[in-house]
């Protein structure tokens, strides 16, 4: 190996290693037999590091088994809400982004700016408003109070990815389509979405990951398990015990993790396919 290829592997194992680090790192503080698996202030081992870290799965048991953690509840309504989002988000965006591409609708270019625009403003500055109107509706802590924002905020990057994929797939397709009897949304179901399938599969899991991550939203409209989510389950761990139970939150911490994770691997292929194939013309 040559030093430019020396350095490259340098540099790459580099940033593997910085970004796996606190993963690893949470892993060993969720196995460890008294979640101890720490560093002291000054950045050195924690002494207690080693006699903690006899590999167990205790901290995963608490937290799944426990009847006053409702922890399994919080995983479905995170899984669940996430899903409805990105169902959503792509059922609305789909037929939006063929009527931008394939129908002469006036001011598309500026319609999809003013979209991206709106997606701009901070969270924080409608979380006010949000809490108020679910009020009214009677939604707070429901499954719907979360769905409804995050197919909102998600439907930008949903509606922008599926333009950019389907301005790539040629009109004569749908034209021949519309020829033959078809209508337009059947040239729509049966001609752009089967061809558009990975651009369409990458925009639903981000819009996944977007829901399974979002903390602010779901710390505000949920009050209790009804329809709280992981990450504030998390987040509330230290509030409902009393004390910072570092085990079960780095095991909980796993949990919340690794479906994300391993949708991510499985399906890495199908995600830069789907991003980058409308990038470019063909």
């Amino acid at each position: 190996m040559n030093k430019r290829s020396v350095a490259i592997f340098a540099s790459e194992a580099s940033v593997l290693c910085f970004c796996l680090a606190p993963f690893l790192y949470m892993l060993a503080t969720a196995l460890s037999s008294t979640g101890a698996a720490y560093l002291s202030p000054r950045g050195a081992l924690h002494p207690t590091f080693l006699p903690a870290f006899l590999p167990t799965l205790e901290h995963f048991r608490s937290i799944l088994l426990s009847p006053t953690l409702h922890f399994p509840r919080y995983l479905l309504n995170s899984v669940g809400i996430s899903l409805l989002a990105a169902l959503f988000s792509v059922a609305v965006a789909a037929p939006a982004a063929y009527a931008l591409t394939r129908m002469h609708v006036p001011g598309a270019q500026i319609l999809m700016f003013v979209v991206l625009s709106l997606s701009m403003f901070p969270a924080v500055s409608l979380v006010s408003s949000l809490f108020r109107f679910m009020t009214r509706l009677g939604w707070i802590n429901t499954w719907q109070a979360l769905v409804l924002p995050y197919v909102a905020w998600s439907m930008p990057l949903a509606l922008w990815t599926l333009v950019s994929y389907f301005q790539q797939i040629p009109m004569e397709l749908d034209r021949a389509a519309l020829v033959d009897g078809a209508s337009r949304f059947q040239a729509l179901r049966f001609i752009l979405l089967p061809m558009a399938a990975p651009g369409v599969f990458s925009t639903g899991l981000l819009a996944f990951i977007f829901a399974f991550n979002e903390f602010l939203y779901a710390l505000m409209l949920t009050t209790d398990s009804t329809a709280r989510t992981m990450p504030v389950a998390i987040a509330l761990f230290e509030g409902l015990h009393g004390e910072i139970p570092w085990g079960e939150i780095m095991a909980a911490a796993v949990v919340a993790t690794a479906p994300v994770v391993l949708l991510t691997i499985v399906f890495q292929q199908r995600i830069v396919q789907g991003l980058t194939r409308g990038a470019v013309k063909e």
